[in-house]
C-alpha cells in the first residue's frame, strides 16, 4: 500500500485550491514533491508542469499526463442583497449542489459560502418535483447587501471550489461471504484527476528511489485546465513531443446503484481500468493490447472500461503533432464532479505498479511498432 509519505501528499494534493485556470497551487504543490525524484521541472505558459525522469535512452519519450485542475466555478456577479451568483467550471449536475458549501477565493483570503436557492416553502407545488437548475442558485456568503460582500474582497470573477476535506477509512473486503484481507478508502473532491497526477508523481519517485531502468525518458505532467476543453494537453503535447502517452485519470466506478454494466463497467476496489473508448479517442489498439500483457505478465489486476460521453486529456495529446500512440488507464472512482469522491488505494497503488511495469517494458522498438502498418 501507499506509504505515509504518499498518502499525506495526496491529501495535500486533494485538499488544496485549483479548479480550472486557477491552478497555480497545485501546481506549487507538485512541484515541490518531484523536484527532488526529477532531472528537470518546467512549465508551459498556460500553467502546466512538467518534471523529467531520464532512462537509459533519450527515446522515446513517455508521457503521463494527470490534469490538476477540478471543477469549480466563478464568480458571476455579485447582487444588491450580496447574494453571488456563478458559472461553472467543468461539469456538474444540478441535484448535487444545494445546500453544500463551498470557498471563494478573494484578495483577501478564503471565504466559506453555501450554495443556496428559493426554499421549498416558498415554491408552488408544481414548482417543488422540478429539479433546481443552476442558473436559480446562488451562493450566500452571509452578506446583507453589496456593500458587505464586496468589503469581504468578493467581486465578478472569484474562483470557487468546494468545501471538501480529505480522510481515510478502512474496511474489511469479503468475497463469497469470505474475508479478504483489507482496503484504505480515500473521501474527498479533486480524485478527478488529482489522483493522476498523483500517480504520475509516484512513478517518478518510485523511479528515482529504487534507481529503477527504463529504457526510455519518463515525462510527467500535471495539466491544467482538462475540465474546460483539454486545454493544457495540448500545450504539453507541444512541448514534449511524446513518442508514447499513457493518460492518467479516474475512472467512472459503476458500482453504484442505478448503475448498469454497459453504462459504466468498473468497480471500485478490482483494479485500475484501461479504457477502450471513450468519446474523445480511440486508444492505439497495439498499445492496449501492450498494456493488456503487460498487467497479465506482472499479475496486476485490472478492468476494460468505456465511456460513451466524456474525454480526457488523450483526446487532444494522440492527435498532437503528427500524431501520438495513446491510452488511458484510471482509478475506479465513486460520485466524481461532485463534493466527495471515493477511490480505493489498492486501485491507485495498482496503477503506480501499472505504469511502472509499462515503463520498464517500452523501449524504442516497442514504441515503433505500435504505429507500424
Amino acid at each position: 500500500m501507499a506509504d505515509e509519505q504518499a498518502i499525506k501528499f495526496l491529501e495535500e494534493l486533494t485538499n488544496c485550491f485549483g479548479p480550472s485556470g486557477f491552478e497555480r497551487e497545485p501546481a506549487r504543490i507538485v512541484k515541490n514533491y518531484v523536484s527532488r525524484y526529477s532531472d528537470d521541472v518546467y512549465t508551459d505558459k498556460l500553467g502546466s508542469l512538467m518534471f523529467k525522469k531520464k532512462g537509459t535512452s533519450d527515446k522515446p519519450v513517455i508521457l503521463l499526463p494527470g490534469h490538476v485542475d477540478e471543477v469549480g466555478f466563478i464568480i458571476s456577479s455579485v447582487n444588491k442583497l450580496g447574494f453571488l451568483t456563478f458559472n461553472p467550471l467543468g461539469g456538474w449536475f444540478d441535484q448535487v449542489l444545494l445546500g453544500q458549501r463551498v470557498l471563494v477565493k478573494t484578495e483577501k483570503g478564503l471565504i466559506p459560502g453555501i450554495i443556496a436557492a428559493k426554499p421549498p416553502h416558498l415554491l408552488p407545488a408544481e414548482e417543488r418535483s422540478k429539479v433546481v437548475v443552476k442558473e436559480k442558485m446562488f451562493i450566500d456568503i452571509g452578506a446583507s447587501n453589496e456593500d458587505e460582500a464586496k468589503a469581504m474582497g468578493v467581486r465578478i470573477g472569484n474562483p470557487v471550489i468546494p468545501d471538501s476535506c480529505f480522510s481515510t477509512m478502512q474496511k474489511k473486503l469479503f468475497k463469497d461471504g469470505k474475508k479478504k484481507g483489507t482496503d484504505t478508502i480515500a473521501i474527498g473532491k479533486a480524485f478527478d484527476d488529482r489522483i493522476g497526477t498523483w500517480t504520475a508523481a509516484e512513478v517518478v519517485r518510485v523511479l528515482s528511489e529504487k534507481k529503477l531502468k527504463h529504457p526510455n525518458t519518463v515525462i510527467g505532467a500535471a495539466t491544467t485546465q482538462e475540465e474546460v476543453g483539454l486545454r493544457g494537453a495540448r500545450t504539453t503535447a507541444y512541448m514534449v513531443k511524446p513518442d508514447v502517452c499513457l493518460t492518467l485519470e479516474v475512472d467512472i466506478a459503476g458500482d453504484v446503484p442505478g448503475i448498469e454494466p454497459n453504462e459504466a463497467p468498473t468497480k471500485m476496489g478490482l483494479g485500475p481500468s484501461v479504457t477502450t473508448y471513450d468519446s474523445s479517442m480511440i486508444p492505439n489498439q497495439e498499445l492496449v493490447e501492450f498494456v493488456i500483457k503487460t498487467a497479465d505478465a506482472a499479475k496486476i489486476p485490472f478492468q476494460l472500461s468505456q465511456i460513451a460521453r466524456g474525454g480526457t486529456d488523450a483526446g487532444a495529446i494522440h492527435i498532437a503533432n503528427a500524431g501520438c500512440p495513446s491510452v488511458v488507464i484510471g482509478v475506479p472512482t465513486r460520485h466524481i464532479h461532485s463534493h466527495v469522491g471515493l477511490i480505493s488505494m489498492s486501485d491507485a497503488d495498482n496503477c503506480v505498479r501499472l505504469i511502472l511495469e509499462l515503463v520498464k517494458r517500452l523501449d524504442d522498438k516497442t514504441v515503433k511498432r505500435f504505429t507500424e502498418v
